[in-house]
């Protein structure tokens, strides 16, 4: 119904009750500020149907003897999922308009790559949750470790850089992630390398955290690391009430969440300066992740994570 439309379907009831009580429809019709077609018209729908004949029909037409044909639908379809091609290509194979293509596409959930599987060409189901702690993704993220004085960042790439770095034994440092698919509040921390113990360990500290902020972790969503896949992980999961479910190996899209994430973090914290040493980057973790929970807008939810956390404290002051 557009914004300027001068009945509801209350409005109309209104009109055909006057009816009812004895005005004339013309009169109904003027003081309702309507044709008196328009009246004529609900009145007889109230006649034949009862209030339900007052609510808006679809305009849907039921027939459309233009439209695409079916088996040419199907081929944009398959070609679109077979050959990962545009419109403006898919439409000189089945020769029919970019226009129509793009269209067909649309109708069908293909219209967007992204949302396709690159070696299937099928569709990703999106999980979709409605409230915090509904599903909490897991993942660790490992990171090379900055030599004291710099690393190749700042020095470059030359042979006296590359044999420090090689001496110093730097290796890799591991940072633990659940960030809440609702509200996409997210608790990062060193927590060491994938282990049982590690992953058990940041577990706990995880769902402290989170219920620190009003929040309670009914499913967690993880990978096949060692850590997520032991019987002590199985068990300590029970105790605390959480549901545990897998991806499946070597498809990591369904925990896209955390995995966007560990891709924010290296472009805005850990990649995003030159370092002098790993613990001058490791001291700013929390700071980073201060302001992506509360202060950086997060385009998938029109706002920061902390918008939507409702009960989060300090906010009802």
């Amino acid at each position: 119904m557009h914004r300027n439309a001068p009945l509801t379907p209350e409005g109309r009831y209104r009109l055909c009750l006057r009816i009812e009580a004895g005005w004339t429809v013309a009169a109904a019709a003027e003081s309702m500020n309507i044709s008196r077609q328009c009246a004529h018209k609900w009145w007889s729908r109230y006649r034949d149907e009862g209030v339900e004949g007052l609510e808006d029909r679809s305009s849907r037409p039921l027939s459309c003897p233009h439209q695409t044909p079916a088996r040419v639908e199907r081929r944009i379809v398959a070609l679109r999922q077979s050959r990962k091609l545009g419109p403006a290509r898919l439409a000189g194979i089945v020769e029919v308009p970019a226009s129509t293509v793009h269209r067909v596409l649309v109708r069908h959930g293909v219209n967007r790559l992204r949302w396709m599987d690159r070696s299937t060409g099928r569709v990703i189901r999106r999980i979709e949750t409605s409230h915090c702690g509904e599903l909490v993704h897991i993942d660790v993220k490992k990171l090379a470790r900055v030599p004291d004085g710099g690393g190749h960042r700042m020095l470059g790439r030359t042979s006296e850089t590359m044999a420090r770095a090689h001496r110093a034994k730097g290796g890799y440092t591991h940072i633990h992630t659940a960030i809440d698919a609702y509200s996409r509040l997210a608790y990062s921390e060193f927590a060491g390398v994938e282990n049982t113990d590690n992953c058990l360990g940041f577990l706990a500290r995880a769902v402290d955290w989170f219920a620190s902020h009003g929040i309670t972790i009914e499913r967690i969503l993880t990978d096949n690391g060692n850590g997520y896949r032991s019987h002590a992980w199985r068990n300590r999961c029970a105790e605390l009430g959480i549901t545990h479910t897998r991806t499946k190996p070597y498809h990591p899209a369904p925990n896209g969440k955390v995995e966007r994430f560990n891709r924010t973090l290296l472009d805005e914290w850990a990649y995003a300066r030159i370092w002098k040493s790993d613990a001058s980057r490791a001291r700013t973790l929390d700071r980073f992740l201060h302001r992506y929970n509360h202060h950086r807008h997060h385009t998938a939810i029109g706002g920061p994570p902390a918008s939507r956390v409702t009960n989060l404290p300090g906010h009802n002051n």
